[in-house]
């Protein structure tokens, strides 16, 4: 009996073609499939994958907690105004809270405060350069926006990350936030400030410093006092934040309010402060 060749099926007869199979789009490994992972039914997904890279490059990297610094991509160091101004304090700042908080110990293979911004240019740049002229690593939490997207050359290449929705974004910015720290800004200033004096006054995050940089620029454009004058927030809100206007009142404000710095070997593994 002659042997059937590879291009006959068992009734003798020449094998069906299998190139529509393989090339099917079901036929694709589902990790792989770009069409499958982008559409609507994988947006948990989406949401779960952003949430554990940037978790999984923190740990690796030891950042047990943060000093979140907001303010707007729009500020120039030759800008017009007080710019310059609010650039070069936003540098100080984080020179000074990278080389004083924590962020450079690694002793116990943990980094405490570390710099952390929207990973935009203006102040978050700046605030990143700080930490990089301290020699320290800071964090860039990116997000794709049609305008301003691009990461600032200064934050941390391995700590720069890239974010699709605004909520994961957020809860990262917020879950290691051992203090927020916000500069003149627009309306994602504005939007960052108060998710996180929401979350603050409803207790879903502990109570930590907040400081409102330049107080007659926040004066000017919040008048936070006009609320509780008219119930909408309790007066004790209005404790919820501080002022300063230069870089060393800026840490020493977070001091008094009870920023712990680590600049010795640290006792616990313990994350110590943030979103739960």
């Amino acid at each position: 009996m002659a042997e059937k060749t590879s291009a006959q099926d068992d009734s003798g007869g020449p094998d069906p073609q299998n190139d529509a199979h393989i090339a099917s789009p079901s036929y694709r490994l589902a990790a792989l499939d770009e069409d499958f992972l982008l559409g609507d039914s994988m947006r948990g997904v989406r949401f779960m994958l952003e949430y554990a890279k940037a978790e999984q490059l923190l740990r690796e990297w030891g950042v047990r907690s943060t000093i979140v610094v907001f303010g707007s991509a729009r500020v120039r160091p030759d800008g017009p105004g007080r710019q310059p101004y609010w650039h070069a304090q936003a540098r100080e700042f984080g020179r000074i809270a990278s080389q004083r908080g924590g962020a450079l110990h690694t002793a116990a293979q943990t980094r405490d405060n570390v710099i952390a911004t929207g990973g935009g240019h203006g102040i978050m740049g700046a605030a990143n350069q700080g930490a990089h002229e301290a020699g320290a690593p800071s964090i860039g939490f990116n997000i794709t926006l049609p305008r301003e997207q691009e990461p600032n050359p200064w934050a941390t290449p391995e700590l720069t990350f890239r974010f699709h929705y605004f909520a994961i974004r957020k809860m990262h910015l917020a879950m290691r936030a051992n203090a927020l720290v916000i500069f003149p800004g627009g309306f994602g200033t504005l939007d960052e400030l108060f998710e996180l004096l929401t979350l603050v006054q409803t207790g879903k995050a502990p109570r930590l410093p907040i400081v409102l940089f330049d107080e007659a620029y926040w004066r000017a454009v919040v008048n936070l006092e006009v609320l509780a004058e008219h119930g909408m927030i309790a007066p004790t809100d209005l404790d919820l934040f501080s002022f300063a206007d230069d870089a060393e009142s800026v840490w020493s404000r977070l001091i008094d309010s009870g920023l712990k710095a680590h600049t010795g070997p640290l006792e616990s593994q313990e994350k110590t402060g943030g979103l739960t």
